[in-house]
């Protein structure tokens, strides 16, 4: 059980550098200069949406 809350303490961090990394390399491919914004906005999307699933999981299974 302490696994499972440790790991949705990185989910939302690491979703975020994701996705801002894959918006910077996008940059670089394209040539362009905000990319870098939109990876970084879907990846903490992602990542909200993955913690919310985690917990509606949770609490479901608790109850």
């Amino acid at each position: 059980m302490v696994g499972e809350y440790t790991s949705l303490a990185f989910l939302l961090p690491v979703s975020a550098l994701l996705g801002y990394g894959l918006g910077y390399w996008l940059d670089k491919q394209f040539e362009t200069t905000w990319l870098y914004i939109v990876g970084l906005i879907l990846g903490i999307a992602a990542g909200f949406v993955q913690l919310i699933r985690q917990l509606i999981r949770d609490t479901r299974d608790d109850g």
